[in-house]
């Protein structure tokens, strides 16, 4: 399974991005897997903020990000989308996504859990 992040850019503050993540593979079944978008900002650890079980649908967010981003899922296309609104500076980061089989119960934001990582997608919040 690949994954590839895509849709980063420069954005200012309280605008909005939507980033990408494209899952390929052969003979894979996504509904055997969780997938989670990480970021990583300059200096800083790696952050998990959001959660989604391609098994039951659970999806959890980090409170810096959970009234203002939003995990999404295209079947049909094998994507995952992160919608990102009321942008901050804060946010700037490179962010990532993953995915792990079977999906976690718990821990679902922690990066240790993950083994299959995509490149990451620059996003950037300045005026």
């Amino acid at each position: 399974v690949q994954l590839q992040a895509s849709g980063g850019g420069l954005v200012q503050p309280g605008g909005s991005l939507r980033l990408s993540c494209a899952i390929s593979g052969s003979s894979f079944t996504l509904e055997y897997y969780a997938i989670a978008w990480f970021r990583q900002a300059p200096g800083k650890e790696r952050e998990g903020i959001a959660f989604l079980s391609m098994s039951d649908g659970t999806i959890n967010y980090a409170r810096s990000v959970e009234t203002r981003f939003t995990i999404s899922r295209d079947n049909t296309k094998n994507m995952i989308y992160l919608q990102m609104n009321s942008l901050k500076p804060e946010d700037t980061a490179n962010y990532f996504c993953a995915a792990v089989s079977p999906p976690p119960f718990r821990d679902t934001l922690e990066p240790y859990l993950y083994d299959l990582w995509g490149q990451g997608t620059l996003v950037t919040v300045s005026s």
